[in-house]
């Protein structure tokens, strides 16, 4: 399995710095299916080239260490030593894994540039499908060339090989390539080598991350990534139709062909704001802040002078931190907002003192098992005078005609309540912890199923 990026332009031989790997030196990795090389057939101040070459050991494969299919004539006579598989990606993101994530500590700037890059992957099977390499790559700004040879020279009549040598080329980042060709390569295969677990899920979108949501063929890559979990396919794209609707949800407001209603993520929005006022709060905490819109709403209130936007995932808190152009922030605005990171499910000190706290669309991406430790951490040890909750209305699914019957609405909730089932857990909330709740619907209402949204607004007795 071969691959080699060739970078042209000027003082090109930098292209060792962006890779992390020496053009004076060739280097030699162990892998669990073989051994792998980097090394540089060419370099000059006009033209660089890497190449990746892959080599696994048949043995190995048929021996079930890796990629056996439990014995059989396929474990030994088949295409995994040499044709570019998942082997490959893994390859991939084991050898080049800082340069995939963007960083060059000697030349970032360099790293933060389009850059004219051409790919060659070699042996990459595509089954005879003769428009696939284009579907996949040029929407991303490629030019794409496949070339593909006759199955045996001597035997014509054979036709064509499955087999295509696919060459894509333009000005783009160096880390942005390499997480193209990363998450590609399965989808031509669509086998993978190793055992898929949901952890694919979150590698899927973070590999995916800046391009796969707005990729037209995004529903073909995904399923295909995923060809033998097909309930992983759903998930990812559950998590990438919500993230479109929630980024799009203020662009849609301000078009002049927006739907007569407001979206369901403002009113959610608009309601917890407005909940917040009306109990009197002057510091907030925001639990599972997302990209801080919440946050972001509260801060130009004159009656809040300090918000806590609190969330689980660094990197979820550094795009809520450019959502919000932190660095150039208003010093006012600025002066009320503090990120954090922490868990909504352990003890901590930095959550008591706030007037209010609010979970918006939090709880349901909870395990259920968990749920008791979000209460005592919020409810008991924080415990502030006010607490809003939101959560999907199961109920309400119904009225959605492209969810599967018994679906959740997004990939990542663990469970959605009914509205006897929230009614019931905010009772047991005041009845164990000494609060009284007021439960009120958000979003359209339907007459036997009630509100999408259903919120709960808890205040401290006494």
């Amino acid at each position: 399995m071969l691959l080699t990026i060739t970078y042209n332009g000027k003082n090109t031989q930098e292209l060792g710095y962006l890779l992390h790997k020496n053009p004076d030196r060739p280097q030699e990795f162990e892998l669990n299916c073989g051994k792998a090389y980097v090394f540089y057939p060419e370099v000059s101040d006009e033209r660089t080239t890497a190449a990746l070459l892959l080599n696994t050991d048949p043995l190995d494969l048929a021996r079930g260490k890796v990629g056996s299919r439990d014995g059989g004539l396929f474990d030994y006579v088949n295409d995994r030593p040499y044709a570019s598989t998942s082997f490959l990606s893994t390859a991939i993101v084991r050898i080049f894994g800082t340069a995939m994530n963007g960083r060059c500590d000697k030349r970032q700037e360099l790293a933060d540039t389009p850059i004219d890059l051409t790919a060659t992957l070699y042996s990459l099977r595509d089954s005879g499908d003769t428009e696939l390499a284009q579907e996949l790559f040029a929407p991303l700004g490629y030019t794409v060339t496949a070339k593909r040879t006759l199955l045996d020279e001597k035997f014509p009549e054979w036709g064509d090989s499955p087999y295509i040598d696919l060459t894509i080329s333009g000005k783009v980042k160096l880390a942005d390539m390499l997480n193209h060709i990363y998450v590609l390569i399965p989808v031509f295969d669509k086998q993978k080598h190793y055992y898929i677990d949901e952890e694919e899920i979150q590698k899927l979108l973070s590999h995916g991350e800046g391009w796969l949501a707005e990729h037209p063929s995004r529903e073909k890559i995904t399923r295909r990534y995923f060809y033998s979990r097909k309930g992983y396919a759903r998930k990812v794209l559950d998590i990438l139709l919500a993230d479109e609707v929630d980024e799009n949800a203020e662009a849609e407001e301000n078009t002049a062909e927006k739907e007569a209603r407001t979206p369901l993520n403002t009113q959610r929005l608009e309601a917890v704001k407005n909940a917040v006022l009306a109990c009197g709060a002057s510091s907030v905490i925001d639990l599972g802040c997302g990209e801080c819109r919440l946050t972001s709403l509260l801060l130009t209130e004159p009656q809040i002078k300090n918000i806590t936007a609190c969330d689980v995932s660094v990197s979820v808190l550094e795009k809520a931190a450019k959502r919000l152009h932190l660095d150039t922030m208003n010093p006012h605005k600025k002066a009320k907002l503090t990120l954090m990171q922490a868990s909504l499910t352990y003890r901590d000190s930095r959550f008591n003192g706030f007037d209010c706290a609010c979970a918006v669309e939090v709880i349901e991406h909870i395990e259920p098992m968990r749920i008791p430790a979000f209460e005592r951490s919020v409810f008991e040890f924080a415990a502030p005078k006010t607490v809003i909750i939101t959560t999907p209305n199961r109920e309400y699914n119904e009225n959605y005609t492209h969810m599967e019957e018994n679906a959740l609405r997004h990939g990542d909730h663990r469970f959605e309540w009914t509205r006897t089932e929230f009614r019931e857990w905010t009772e047991h909330i005041c009845q164990k912890f000494g609060y009284s709740c007021r439960i009120s619907g958000i979003g359209d209402t339907d007459e036997k199923l009630g509100t999408p949204t259903q919120m709960g607004v808890f205040t401290k007795n006494g």
